[in-house]
């Protein structure tokens, strides 16, 4: 069975807010965005931002970044730990954490892609986390926070109890370049959302949330360091994504099968799969080029589900990963999947 979790005390306007970089240093060459999102946490959130020393560092390893963990999770004045934005290594800095400290002092976490690392560490822990809201992306998006976006960072920082997701109406996943200074202020362009798409069993599930991003998830299968027994997950609503990285959907299909092969994939109770990223400087797809790879990764999930676990409750298109706007998923928190309803509800 899965921990028992608790939420940690939220905090109210006027309090402080750790800010911290535990993964990528973005911060670091590109300060026009981080500078927008603290003002916007102190202006429109009421909120007072606190930087730790590797905040802004160009290097900082990870017991360096683990050291500012501490710092935050055990100030008795800071009220919630917000991440910049994520990056590629930060599973080193668990091996540097005093998991007594942080379980000792739990507060809301918010952050996602490669601080799903720690998202894990704290699920583990039996502390409820929160996926979505970097400091640099959504709350420094340029022209204003996405209303959606809004909405969802206000009840998951100040909120309690269910509330109701809706599907987006609008969405983008093409992002202006931080080094244009004109970009950092233009509204970024939307396209209309095609909405989600419900398959598998047509029942209402609720369990805990668990997952993330999907490649990060897959560091943690092949270090095999910081996942729980298999039967922790009994009952767990999977909810994954995946980056800008923009992985293939042959990719996604072997994690999937791998989660299958060992028996994990099956322990989950259902399966919500966010808006993919089909957009990146890297890799400029047109609007079929980007339909082409939806629909691909899809049929992959698809496939692996109908294969390992086709009896739950599976829902594509929900806006909590690496596209815009973006909802708030409470990790360990309730979350209920009503396929019959084709309604999902989480507690923040």
């Amino acid at each position: 069975m899965p921990p028992k979790f608790r939420y940690p005390a939220k905090p109210a306007k006027g309090d402080r807010v750790a800010v911290l970089s535990p993964s990528g240093r973005s911060a670091t060459h590109f300060p026009a965005p981080l500078d927008l999102g603290l003002a916007r946490l102190r202006d429109e959130f009421g909120l007072v931002p606190v930087e730790y020393p590797t905040t802004r560092a160009a290097q900082a390893s990870p017991a360096q970044r683990a050291a500012d963990i501490h710092s935050a999770f055990a100030d008795p004045d800071v009220r919630a730990v917000i991440t910049t934005i994520g990056g590629d290594d930060e599973i080193k800095v668990l091996a540097q954490l005093d998991a007594d400290l942080i379980a000792s002092n739990p507060k809301p976490f918010f952050g996602y892609s490669d601080n799903v690392n720690l998202h894990l560490f704290l699920w583990n822990l039996g502390i409820v986390s929160y996926h979505g809201g970097a400091v640099m992306v959504q709350f420094g998006r340029p022209g204003r926070i996405h209303p959606v976006t809004r909405q969802s960072l206000e009840s998951a920082l100040f909120g309690t109890g269910p509330q109701s997701l809706e599907p987006a109406t609008e969405y983008t996943d093409q992002e202006g370049d931080w080094a244009d200074q004109a970009s950092l202020a233009a509204e970024p362009a939307m396209s209309r959302s095609r909405g989600w798409s419900w398959h598998g069993r047509a029942a209402s599930v609720t369990g805990p949330a668990w997952g993330g991003c999907l490649e990060i998830i897959d560091f943690h299968l092949r270090a095999g360091r910081y996942l729980l027994s298999d039967d922790n997950y009994d009952g767990a609503v999977l909810c994954l994504e995946t980056s800008e990285e923009l992985p293939s959907a042959d990719y996604v299909y072997r994690v999937l099968m791998c989660m299958g092969e060992r028996r994990l994939l099956q322990r989950f109770a259902a399966l919500v799969w966010a808006r993919p990223k089909a957009w990146s400087f890297e890799h400029p797809n047109d609007e079929l080029a980007k339909l082409a790879y939806v629909t691909a990764q899809r049929d992959a999930v698809l496939a692996a589900m109908a294969e390992y676990h086709p009896d739950v409750p599976v829902v594509f298109g929900i806006d909590f990963g690496h596209t815009d706007p973006q909802v708030v998923i409470p990790l360990g928190g309730d979350v209920t999947v009503d396929g019959t309803a084709q309604q999902i509800r989480v507690t923040y």
